[in-house]
């Protein structure tokens, strides 16, 4: 059976001391799988879509934890396994005021940077209805851009929808490379994610979101854009319609995956054939969820989306 949904991207390690412990002061650290692309994979399979994952690990222990941390919320893994290397981790330190939570990269070199198109399985892509990555994978390196690029066009080929996160990492990429690169891209995008913040940084814009949602539309040809706006909700922009949704209430334990798991339950309900308002109200409710859970993924049910939703208002379209 074809996927609804393949992901491509780097999944790391996260360690985090307990609590709002400093790494450097921490005598034990937990361990979770975190990648914005399997973060997404396994948000679209909780709300109904088949949905796999696509990678290179070395086959190590840390390798494997990674694979296995995936795989155990029953997605398909679909890994490329390099005799070494390295995998990504990250170090994450979370806390209030004015501390903030801190995210410390330890992930240069890492397999996946340096992995080529034809290493993968691209029919799976081909014959998938949807193929989604992110812009955190062309950050990676030279190499990473190229593959990104690749897989992109043998979707597009096969008549594969194509969907993009912008999800700038400035750790990663100034705004000047960032835009270069991702430009280049959009002609090769159908449905497009992008956070305002990220839109006011990389593209350099200074309007409102539903312009930009036009703007973008507009001059890319995009078949879909969705603006993400933290508290204020989301807005897409489909067949010259913008469709709003608010924000719904959450009390946050942990932010982190949020906007993945937005992303994963808009795709799902799309591909199963829902309305750009109805999956925005779904995307909106799973973000929520997603923000009263630990660690990088919406473990949520369909169910308890939909509770949300029906105590909350829906979407407001013009």
């Amino acid at each position: 059976m074809s996927d609804d949904l393949v992901t491509f991207g780097e999944t790391m390690l996260r360690l985090s001391p307990p609590g709002q412990e400093r790494v450097e002061m921490a005598e034990s650290l937990e361990v979770h799988a975190a990648g914005a692309e399997s973060n997404t994979a396994i948000a679209a399979e909780r709300l109904g879509a088949v949905t796999s994952w696509m990678s290179k690990l070395p086959d190590t222990p840390p390798g494997r934890r990674v694979a296995s941390g995936v795989r155990k919320h029953d997605i398909d893994v679909d890994v490329v396994w390099a005799d070494e290397g390295r995998v990504g981790t990250y170090y994450l330190e979370q806390a209030g005021k004015p501390r903030g939570t801190n995210v410390v990269y330890d992930r240069a070199n890492s397999v996946i940077s340096q992995a080529e198109a034809q290493e993968f399985n691209v029919d799976r892509i081909q014959n998938a209805s949807a193929f989604f990555t992110t812009g955190i994978t062309p950050a990676l390196s030279s190499t990473s851009r190229e593959t990104t690029a690749n897989l992109l066009q043998a979707a597009k080929k096969a008549g594969t929808m194509t969907a993009f996160d912008v999800n700038y990492r400035a750790k990663l990429w100034s705004p000047d490379e960032a835009r270069k690169t991702l430009t280049k891209l959009f002609q090769l995008i159908d449905v497009l994610i992008i956070g305002m913040k990220d839109a006011e940084t990389v593209l350099d814009y200074d309007g409102q979101p539903a312009q930009l949602a036009h703007h973008l539309a507009s001059e890319f040809d995009f078949r879909s854009v969705v603006v993400t706006r933290g508290a204020n909700g989301a807005l897409a922009w489909n067949d010259n319609v913008i469709h709003e949704q608010k924000a719904f209430e959450t009390d946050t334990h942990d932010a982190i995956g949020s906007g993945d798991s937005f992303t994963g339950a808009f795709l799902a309900r799309r591909l199963s054939g829902d309305s750009v308002p109805r999956a925005l109200e779904y995307a909106t409710a799973t973000a929520a969820l997603k923000r009263t859970i630990p660690g990088d993924v919406a473990t949520v049910t369909k169910r308890e989306v939909e509770a949300v939703i029906n105590e909350n208002t829906g979407a407001i379209s013009r």
